[in-house]
């Protein structure tokens, strides 16, 4: 059985990891419901490798499969939708994407590069300084992800496209952009300001949430406890 405390608080994460991504004053971004047209140069790119680009509100991973092919971890809210795949196999807009991540569902599939780009530009293995773990050989990192093609369930916190990438190129699921939240996120925490910021964080849950048991007290007992110990 789940516990509903940990339900809430994972729940309250997400949301809070979507609104630290997304980049509401970002300029220069691709169009809202339509993909750019710039083209890229695939010949730089090996099957194998990890593509990322900034995405308009994430930045988004994907493995690069050969002959103008990505695989990558899409949110879409049309697969809780529609069964059509004349619907779904469209190119995901940000709103899709979005709705998606809200709704928890999302499929690993197949696109062009300048579908998965977006408009954006290309960064090429950029995961491989971050992690500095040796990665898998990249055919094995392309079969991996080519198994895993379909649809699947979507969590900011322990499922994104990150997670997927990671996993296919060093057999690690992880995520950067999780455990970079989860810092900023203890840095608050440690702040003499952190009984305001947990208040704050309750009253958001409650409002989320609704009025319950599992909400109300830890917006209560949280605070209390920082407060007796700062």
């Amino acid at each position: 059985m789940k516990n509903p405390m940990l339900e809430a608080v994972s729940l309250l994460l997400e949301k809070l990891l979507l609104i630290y991504n997304c980049k509401l004053f970002s300029s220069g971004a691709p169009d809202e419901d339509k993909a750019g047209s710039s083209l890229h140069d695939i010949n730089s790119f090996h099957r194998g490798d990890i593509l990322e680009v900034p995405r308009t509100h994430l930045t988004h991973y994907g493995i690069y499969l050969g002959n103008n092919r990505v695989a990558h971890l899409m949110p879409d809210v049309l697969l809780a939708l529609t069964d059509d795949k004349e619907l779904t196999k469209n190119v995901v807009s940000n709103k899709r994407l979005i709705l998606g991540v809200l709704g928890k569902v999302a499929s690993i599939r197949v696109d062009t590069v300048d579908d998965f780009a977006y408009g954006a530009k290309i960064l090429v293995n950029h995961l491989d300084k971050y992690l500095k773990k040796k990665p898998l050989l990249n055919e094995e990192v392309a079969q991996r992800a080519e198994k895993m093609l379909g649809n699947t369930t979507y969590s900011l916190l322990w499922n994104n496209c990150e997670h997927f990438v990671t996993y296919c190129r060093f057999d690690t699921a992880v995520s950067p952009q999780v455990d970079k939240f989860c810092e900023i996120l203890k840095i608050i925490i440690r702040d003499e300001r952190s009984v305001l910021a947990s208040a704050l964080l309750g009253l958001a849950s409650i409002i989320c949430l609704g009025l319950a048991s599992y909400t109300t007290l830890p917006a209560i007992f949280i605070p209390f406890c920082l407060w007796l110990l700062g």
